[in-house]
């Protein structure tokens, strides 16, 4: 509001060495200056953005967007909470941008960005986690929150604008988010516009009309000129408010501003060079140069301006500058940063360059020198490249590998790699490696093996005895290692399962006795490779020596993060209780932590949420959660980004919120990339499961059809999720009496029978898991059948054949009413009786027992009354077709074929 202070915080940083890049700040709110010209037909055209999505303030430089937005939003009396973000070119990396969006929030709305912030502590980052905790946080924010992005153009891109995009989707209706742009960002803001939920200003609506002018130049800016003067200036500026502002700058003090505005002609661009070129040339030859030789830096601080250009007064001329207004901004409380505005950088640039090219590469080497030297990393290896010494900014990355590997900050050399020419990539071996990872993490499989292949060239091409010409770490001596490592990366990618056993013990050959992170890399593959073959006591063996190794590397981090693995693999034993112990062990040690490993326990914590779930306590799930959110699974790695959508989804489909499972699928699909761990339950099929679950039995025939799954498919480890999700359809589809078409007749029977061949291949791999899961459906197949008794014993093989039966709840009540009749028919029988009745006893069995959304529910209720159907729709406020789409459903998940069939079922199982 007018006259408030600036204020400033810090932007947040991880405290490593390699995070200190972030320590420049950010201006989070931007204060209303005195005598700034009022432009009420401009706010008054904004005002309507109060009901919209987004507010779009989109024009060229100089246009005066930022003034306009800061007195539109800042208005007297208007008290409702502003976030206003200024972003600058290091916001276009989507960790830093959400990480200045969270803060920029938190500081005008405390409570909003705080869960956001702590998920964004470090790399790599979750976008769409973050961009769920934002929306979920601003749901609960009070009303009218309005969050600003100034200069959004130096932030936009592909990652930045998916996100932004989905952000605007989801966003609360008493949220507004406000851009200001040069340039129209990559969003989808037609629909919008189609949708009355876009208000925009643009350029011709930003010029100063004649008016505006005459009250900037005279009263604003204090200039006493002839009208004549004003309009002639107005007219040659067509309104471009930088222009005027320079051109205000250079009338100062002149006796002949009639003369100077008369020789003020030109399009923009060449206003504007002469606009400046006076400005400057009225400075003393010391501050020009100043200005010229410093406007290479994105961000500036006295020690940094001193090394560029060798002086020794390089606070003393900042702080100067500030004071005269000459377009520098600070960057913090204490005066130590800056940058220039925009614009007068760019021009600053265009003007070095035109006048001495040849500095232009020295300058920047010189901050690229300081920058290394006060660990400013990525700005040295930034200037490094801007000077064109591309050899410079290999090595320094070189250098940086190890540091970054062992705190992974993946994303920070992701960018560096994309920045590097290819040449200076294949001319080092340990970036043509890393470069392969980004091509893998990216899903770009075709692109891996010519990285690696490049760099083992290079290090057979170096002469024995000889010293290599690259920098000497460790991560170049362990390279042949790594090398076969990201092989077997590549084959499990490919679900090549015998590739990723060859090269995981190619790699475990070449790794030193000493080299454990080389060493628990290939154990891990290889137990991830017998996994994927189904054979699971040998992966229990081999990945146990995973953890093994990496906690004798002392990588506690990676350590806690396999432990969630191994879980996942004592739950295909069977053993849910010993995965729980597992887990929940790990997160105590992670918790115990003096240094937080928010990376693993994040993991952790969703690993403990799906295991809650399963036993029924949806409640423990949901917190559990909800902590890996807050801790933003910054430790999950690229590839693995999906899991706590996936957790989610299965989350929401145990509360009978099947649009939410679908949509958290959508999400973690979106987030998946195949690489590190075998595929054993494909997103597709979960969406599958939760279509089955919701009668939704046409889409989920799609999914059989373009997966081509079928009951006479040879049986696999890694088909044995889509063939169980077959099954689940098949039964459905019986149970329903519109089964397949005809050509499908028999089709149970062929279920029967692929469920015999899945349990004999579950039982010869060890994997007591999907053994229980196996049987309940052969209960359920037998059952559908009319075979009633057969069902009831092999209900209670699943049951009693359980290692650990207290660990299981929601994989039977899961299955809806057909499996709850046959618990009751098995406890009536005495099978299994302690175990059934413990279900049937549970909150999660009285709850919705043929799992019917809230709103089928309602439908039910209606059904027994004696309404009729375009009453009970009428009632509802929905159309007959919804109606009759929602009766369908209950129809299939009752088993009944009318009106009154379904009513009598749903008094018999306690829903009516």
């Amino acid at each position: 509001m007018p006259g408030h202070t600036a204020e400033t915080v810090a932007r947040p940083g991880t405290g490593d060495r390699m995070a200190r890049p972030m320590i420049a700040t950010k201006l989070y709110v931007l204060p209303l200056r005195d005598g700034q010209v009022p432009r009420p037909r401009l706010t008054a055209h904004l005002r309507p953005a109060g009901g919209s999505r987004l507010a779009l303030v989109s024009a060229p430089a100089g246009f005066g967007k930022t003034t306009l937005l800061a007195e539109w939003l800042h208005a007297p009396g208007d008290e409702r909470p502003v976030a206003w973000l200024s972003l600058d070119p290091a916001d276009a990396e989507p960790a830093t941008f959400w990480t200045s969006v969270a803060t920029a929030l938190h500081t005008a709305v405390p409570g909003v960005g705080s869960s956001a912030l702590e998920l964004l502590a470090s790399s790599p980052v979750p976008t769409d986690l973050v961009i769920t905790t934002l929306v979920n946080e601003l749901a609960a924010a009070p009303a009218g929150v309005r969050l600003v992005l100034d200069d959004y153009h130096l932030a936009d891109g592909r990652d930045v604008g998916e996100g932004m995009a989905s952000l605007l989707e989801h966003l609360p209706p008493h949220v507004l988010v406000v851009i200001s742009t040069r340039a129209d960002p990559g969003l989808p803001l037609s629909r919008w516009r189609a949708r009355g939920e876009l208000v925009e200003i643009r350029a011709a609506d930003l010029r100063f009309t004649a008016d505006e002018a005459a009250a900037y130049l005279t009263e604003t800016a204090g200039l006493d000129l002839a009208a004549t003067d004003v309009a002639a200036l107005e007219e040659r500026t067509e309104g471009w408010i930088a222009a005027l502002q320079l051109a205000a700058l250079s009338l100062r003090g002149r006796e002949d501003p009639s003369g100077f505005i008369a020789r003020f002609a030109g399009d923009d661009r060449y206003v504007v060079d002469y606009l400046v070129e006076e400005v400057l040339q009225h400075q003393p030859d010391p501050i020009r140069g100043f200005l010229l030789h410093t406007a290479v830096l994105d961000r500036l601080t006295g020690p940094l301006c001193d090394a560029v250009t060798g002086r020794t007064d390089g606070s003393d001329v900042l702080a100067a500058l500030e004071r005269a207004n000459l377009f520098v901004v600070p960057l913090d409380h204490r005066r130590e940063w800056y940058r220039y505005h925009h614009l007068f950088a760019d021009v600053l640039r265009a003007r070095l360059q035109s006048e001495q090219p040849e500095e232009v590469p020295v300058l920047h080497l010189r901050a690229s020198r300081w920058s290394e030297a006060h660990d400013l990393v990525e700005d040295a290896v930034l200037h490094a490249l801007a000077a064109g010494d591309v050899d410079r900014a290999a090595h320094l990355v070189e250098l940086a590998v190890p540091t970054i590997r062992r705190t992974r900050q993946d994303a920070v050399l992701l960018r560096w790699l994309a920045a590097l020419p290819d040449d200076a990539i294949r001319r080092s071996p340990v970036l043509s490696v890393f470069d392969g990872y980004r091509h893998l993490v990216a899903g770009d499989l075709a692109a891996v093996e010519p990285r690696l292949a490049s760099a083992e060239r290079a290090l057979a091409a170096v002469p024995e005895g000889s010293a290599p010409p690259w920098a000497d770490s460790s991560e170049l001596r362990t390279l042949p290692a790594t090398i076969a490592l990201y092989r077997a990366a590549l084959a499990q990618a490919r679900g090549d399962v015998a590739g990723t056993a060859a090269h995981a013990q190619q790699a475990l050959e070449l790794a030193g006795p000493d080299d454990h992170l080389a060493r628990g890399g290939a154990a891990g593959f290889l137990g991830l490779a017998a996994w994927a073959e189904g054979d699971l006591p040998t992966a229990l063996q081999t990945f146990g020596q995973t953890v093994a190794s990496l906690r004798a590397a002392g990588n506690l981090a990676d350590e806690l993060s396999s432990t969630v693995v191994l879980a996942d693999m004592w739950l295909a034993a069977g053993r849910p209780l010993r995965a729980r112990q597992l887990v929940q062990r790990a997160l105590q040690l992670a918790e115990a932590q003096g240094e937080p490993v928010p990376r693993a326990t994040a993991d952790l914590h969703v690993a403990v949420g799906e295991l809650d779930r399963e036993v029924g306590d949806l409640d423990g799930a949901r917190r559990h959660l909800e902590a890996a959110a807050a801790l933003a699974q910054r430790a999950a790695m690229l590839e693995n980004r999906h899991r706590w959508f996936v957790a989610s989804a299965r989350l929401a489909q145990a509360e009978s919120d099947f649009e939410g499972a679908i949509a958290h699928l959508d999400r973690a699909e979106d987030a998946y990339r195949p690489g590190f761990f075998p595929d054993v339950r494909p997103i597709a099929a979960m969406r599958a499961r939760v279509w089955i679950a919701q009668g939704d039995l046409a889409a989920a025939e799609d999914w059989a059809y373009e997966r081509d799954v079928s009951a006479a498919d040879t049986v696999t480890h890694l088909r044995e999720f889509d063939h169980l999700t077959l099954v689940r359809l098949r039964i459905a589809q019986h149970r329903a009496r519109r089964g397949p078409a005809p050509q499908h007749a028999g089709a149970i029977g062929q279920t029967v029978e692929l469920l015999d061949r899945l349990h004999a291949a579950a039982e010869t791999g060890g994997r007591a898991g999907s053994v229980v899961e196996i049987r309940l459906l052969q209960a359920l197949a037998l059952d559908a059948q009319g075979r009633r008794p057969r069902a009831r014993a092999a209900l209670g093989d699943s049951l009693v054949g359980a290692p650990e039966p207290a660990g299981y709840a929601r994989l039977f009540l899961d299955e809806g009413t057909p499996l709850l009749a046959l618990l009751r028919d098995a406890e009536r029988h005495g099978v299994a009786v302690d175990l059934a009745r413990r279900l049937l006893g549970s909150g999660a069995a009285r709850g919705a027992p043929a799992s019917l959304s809230e709103r089928e529910l309602q439908v039910l209720r209606l059904l027994d009354s004696d309404l009729s159907g375009p009453e009970i729709a009428r009632e509802l406020y929905v159309s007959l077709n919804t109606l009759r789409t929602h009766t369908k459903r209950i129809y299939t998940k009752l088993e009944a074929t009318s009106r009154r069939a379904a009513v009598i079922r749903a008094r018999e199982d306690g829903l009516l």
